[in-house]
């Protein structure tokens, strides 16, 4: 599986504008809602922000990776924010978070989300695949960026 295969152009957004947490949730589902892939968007708020009360997903290093399994999705869905002035995430070393990968799945499809969690997770410590997300200027960008990075590591 690729991450190309589930991160659709319509759910990326550069320049976020949201500044908390929970207003960066609240963005990428507002995108993964209005591309069709949910259900319900207040319900995958409430999931994702009963993970983030248990840890955040901000692991460092300018990442969040917000997960969920929920109903609310009809399939394994990605969203990709690019913050250009960062979020404080509650992040493990405390600085703000610049790249946000948000993920959510059906039950059923648990194993599949935790595949895509491992692959962001994998890419996303690559601090020149960071640095390239982070400049990038278009969603357009950003999926040339997955994509090479993807194909160099033949994924």
């Amino acid at each position: 599986m690729r991450l190309r295969d589930v991160l659709k152009e319509s759910a990326i957004k550069v320049g976020l504008k949201a500044g908390t947490k929970k207003a960066v949730l609240e963005e990428l589902v507002a995108l993964l809602n209005e591309d069709g892939a949910l259900t319900d968007k207040n319900k995958l708020i409430d999931v994702l922000l009963a993970r983030e009360s248990l840890g955040s997903t901000g692991i460092g290093q300018g990442i969040a990776i917000p997960h969920g399994k929920t109903a609310a999705a009809k399939t394994l869905v990605a969203a990709c924010g690019i913050s250009r002035g960062g979020v404080d995430f509650d992040a493990l070393d405390d600085e703000k978070v610049h790249v946000i990968f948000l993920l959510a799945a059906p039950e059923e499809q648990h194993p599949m989300l935790l595949k895509a969690l491992a692959r962001v997770s994998a890419l996303l410590k690559d601090k020149y695949f960071r640095k390239a997300l982070v400049n990038a200027e278009t969603p357009q960008d950003v999926l040339r960026v997955l994509d090479q990075e993807e194909k160099a590591r033949k994924l």
